[in-house]
């Protein structure tokens, strides 16, 4: 009966790895320099997948004075559009990824749902074994 609970408990917390993303959030940054940024963990929902992104807004009269963001976004908000404000050009850009602290380029240590269930399956069955 305990082998059966500690693989119940491996299960979980193989998929609470795999799901959970973290990404660097920055709430708003001049240039490259970020005014204050944290590590924050992206919500798990059924009917949603959040990437981490960053955002850039730059004005082609002002190249190297670019708005950034970064953090969690729902992946179909990923994008880029042009337009006008106020007779400035502007360009915004919302790249996304998918991978632990992906959008700093920071190595990533989240695995994939495949290995989870294949670790997770793989220690059920031993744990009968033994």
């Amino acid at each position: 009966m305990a082998r059966i609970v500690i693989a119940i408990i491996a299960i979980v917390a193989s998929f609470m790895m795999a799901e959970s993303l973290i990404c660097r959030e920055c709430s708003y940054g001049i240039g490259t320099f970020c005014v204050s940024s944290s590590d924050v963990t992206c919500p798990v929902k059924v009917n949603k997948t959040y990437n981490c992104f960053n955002g850039t807004l730059s004005f082609s009269r002002f190249p190297r004075l670019g708005i950034k963001s970064q953090g969690c976004r729902v992946s179909t908000d990923c994008s880029q559009a042009n337009g006008t404000l106020l007779g400035l050009a502007y360009t915004s850009t919302v790249s996304c990824c998918a991978t632990d602290r992906c959008a700093n380029a920071a190595p990533s240590t989240k695995m994939t749902l495949t290995a989870v269930i294949g670790a997770a399956a793989l220690a059920s069955m031993w744990s009968t074994i033994m």
